[in-house]
């Protein structure tokens, strides 16, 4: 059985979007295009309607390639159960109030049974310290931590 892969709002965008001319930014972008040509494939790629609904913001003509890419692709619930462990997330401190969209992506994954978290958002998400209190917190909830990663780190087999 394939992992399941959440494929976060960022990730989309990155894959999505023209170019930088910010060489790390680029980079990154060139590396979600390789893991998504590349690796997709070998994974069970999910979403939720907050992705959707984050993608659907902005340009129309980047909001249609950005919906484009997301057809087909399974989207799981925003249940009261992932609603409800976002909220602590953000309640304890471990990410801060205006996260509070990352920790619903988190809680939604964590709930879905979700293997892996994609993101390129390292600044609430894919964050060293945060990761580490997630999976306590999660943990002490009874749930099982989501892997959080960026396409970089699960561009190998």
């Amino acid at each position: 059985m394939k992992a399941k892969v959440y494929v976060e709002t960022s990730v989309i965008s990155y894959l999505t979007s023209r170019p930088n001319r910010d060489v790390v930014i680029a980079g990154h972008q060139q590396t979600t295009r390789d893991w998504w040509e590349n690796r997709k494939e070998a994974f069970n790629i999910v979403a939720s309607e907050l992705v959707i609904r984050e993608v659907s913001a902005g340009d129309t003509i980047a909001v249609q390639e950005r919906l484009k890419v997301l057809s087909g692709i399974e989207l799981l619930e925003f249940t009261e159960e992932a609603v409800s462990l976002g909220q602590k997330l953000v309640e304890t401190g471990i990410l801060p109030k205006k996260a509070t969209d990352d920790a619903f992506h988190i809680a939604i994954a964590v709930t879905n049974g979700v293997d892996y978290l994609l993101t390129w958002n390292c600044k609430h998400i894919a964050n060293v310290t945060i990761r580490q209190q997630v999976e306590r917190f999660c943990r002490s909830r009874g749930y099982e931590p989501v892997a959080i990663c960026t396409p970089e780190e699960l561009l190998e087999a």
